[in-house]
């Protein structure tokens, strides 16, 4: 299911539904913790920075794992320079400047494809260990 982020309240809307997807998954409580946090991050990058953008997640099965894949697209500048983005403390805007490297350290598999002008995607997995 994919979900719009184009205001606030839309944020709110995607942290509730990564968080269902999450107990649905059989998630404990530190993963749903850790992909809710991520998935928060990088839905506020997608809003702040990239103009709005939308949310998909995906139960994903393979070799008897299971896990839940969050695509985060959004239709903005991109981003400049990726490898700065990734440092801890480096912002374009208000923030820390914690966003995509935290959400990066709290997945398992992390992946961005920006294009400058053209915008910005995130794959983002975590493996389900319960199970």
């Amino acid at each position: 299911m994919t979900h719009q982020i184009r205001a606030e309240e839309d944020l709110l809307t995607a942290r509730h539904a990564v968080r269902e997807a999450t107990v649905r998954g059989g998630f404990g409580l530190v993963d749903q913790t850790r992909i809710v946090t991520a998935a928060s991050e990088l839905a506020r990058n997608a809003y702040v920075h990239g103009g709005g953008g939308s949310l998909a997640l995906e139960h994903v099965q393979q070799e008897g794992r299971q896990g839940l894949k969050l695509y985060v697209t959004d239709q903005g500048p991109g981003i400049a320079d990726l490898e700065a983005a990734f440092v801890d403390g480096y912002t374009t805007g208000a923030g820390l400047g914690h966003g995509l490297g935290g959400a990066r350290r709290l997945m398992d598999e992390f992946h961005v494809h920006t294009t400058p002008g053209e915008g910005t995607t995130v794959i983002a997995l975590r493996w389900n260990t319960r199970r």
